[in-house]
């Protein structure tokens, strides 16, 4: 399976702004919807990724493997569901430090195309043993 990189990479933008938002307000029920996206996108059902295939009609001049973003967005489900948990729980250095960890992921994505997550997957796959 394949990925858009300009749809990767208008997700990570959007989810930028959100998580900003997140980290500006406490806002817990929009971390709890960034959480769901998040969550989607682990399955390629990412919401953002959808807005942008509505968007942008012209094809992708390149496309690239999915697995890396899709694990991409498991990391960053984890680290909403902390900051979730932090939120919930009033444990503030949770909630604040989990959301700017994915905030800074989604901003290294959105400005400079440097996925963190894939980035992981390559070196977590890289380390397995070959088959």
């Amino acid at each position: 399976m394949h990925a858009d990189p300009r749809a990767l990479r208008f997700s990570a933008s959007v989810t930028t702004v959100v998580l900003a938002i997140v980290l500006a307000t406490g806002s817990t029920w929009l971390l709890a919807v960034q959480t769901v996206f998040f969550g989607l996108g682990l399955f390629g059902a990412s919401p953002y990724g959808m807005v942008f295939k509505g968007i942008v009609k012209s094809p992708p001049s390149e496309l690239e493997d999915a697995a890396p973003p899709r694990f991409a967005q498991g990391v960053g489900l984890v680290f909403a569901l902390a900051a979730l948990v932090g939120y919930i729980t009033g444990i503030t250095p949770l909630a604040l430090g989990a959301t700017a960890a994915a905030l800074f992921a989604a901003f290294l994505n959105a400005v400079f195309g440097f996925c963190l997550g894939c980035e992981m997957f390559l070196i977590i796959r890289r380390s397995l043993p070959a088959r």
